[in-house]
């Protein structure tokens, strides 16, 4: 009897925040989303995050005179239109809602964004950044940055957009792994260190701020360092547990899990990539990745403890 070929998956030496996040969540969903590759149905909230981001985005095209609270509600239904076009299959997530309902929402959360910041007084250095860096590990880190200001005198600013509500105390210290993650990608790459990470919740109009320090960074690192070795003993043992906790009735692959009496697909070969060799999934090539700006950009912003 003749054995089906089964083609290796490569592992990728790469880690992004939402990719630790998941595997921090539960081993089993970085699996099934980083390994198996999985296809995920659209949800409201994160297409609805979709389109906020976008127009929170364009709303900086725009002279400084122009970015008022009425004409960012009107960019809205266009960063829909656009979505739709370019993913048909998201027009789902209004179903339920209706899409004038599930609009109106989102133009909600775009105004609460003017109780944070006067985008008036504002011109970032960058937007959807991609940004990334080789630690010593070996381990390519990498991310999407919403914002990124830079002040006169080269203080760095990173800004992220949320479209839920601020955390509560205990568990602030996991939403800012993600920023201080962007902080060591900016750190390693280009040797500044950011001066502020903030977190704009857009579901309650409150910003969680923080000011990371070399000490903070370097024990980020030897988080993601511990993180992916972890990853990386979960595939030697060809084995990815499940993590039950209260996401899980969020989660697409349920049906999949043990723990909901679920049977995970076979776990396909994995090849391991030599920690010197770089190997990114899904990442532009070098003539489309934008730089991070220069440090000495002369665009004003407002100062970092006023914005």
């Amino acid at each position: 009897m003749d054995v089906p070929t089964v083609e290796p998956v490569e592992l990728p030496t790469s880690l992004s925040p939402s990719r630790a996040s998941d595997f921090l969540t539960c081993p089993l969903l970085f699996r099934f989303r980083s390994i198996d590759r999985l296809p995920q149905e659209p949800s409201s909230a994160a297409v609805r995050g979709t389109v906020v981001h976008a127009a929170l985005e364009g709303l900086y095209d725009l002279p400084a005179v122009e970015r008022t609270p009425e004409v960012a509600a009107a960019l809205v239904e266009p960063a829909w239109t656009d979505l739709v076009a370019r993913e048909p299959e998201v027009s789902v997530v209004v179903e339920n809602e209706g899409l004038d309902a599930w609009l109106a929402v989102a133009r909600t959360l775009v105004e609460s964004y003017f109780g944070l910041e006067d985008p008036q007084r504002l011109e970032p250095a960058a937007r959807e950044l991609l940004v990334e860096s080789e630690l010593d590990s070996g381990l390519t880190i990498r991310g999407y940055v919403d914002r990124l200001d830079i002040s006169p005198e080269g203080l760095i600013r990173v800004v992220d957009y949320k479209t839920g509500k601020s955390p509560s105390e205990r568990f602030e210290q996991k939403a800012l792994f993600q920023m201080r993650f962007y902080a060591l990608v900016l750190w390693r790459r280009d040797g500044v260190i950011p001066r502020q990470l903030k977190l704009l919740y857009l579901g309650n109009g409150q910003a969680l701020i923080d000011a990371p320090d070399e000490e903070t960074l370097l024990a980020t690192e030897r988080k993601i360092d511990a993180l992916w070795q972890a990853i990386v003993e979960s595939v030697d043992r060809r084995e990815f547990r499940p993590s039950p906790g209260p996401l899980c009735s969020w989660c697409d692959y349920q049906s999949l899990c043990p723990a909901f009496g679920g049977v995970p697909p076979e776990l396909p070969l994995i090849t391991l990539v030599a920690p010197n060799r770089r190997v990114v999934v899904d990442t532009p090539d070098e003539a489309s990745r934008p730089a991070l700006p220069d440090l000495a950009l002369p665009d004003v912003v407002a100062p970092l403890e006023e914005a």
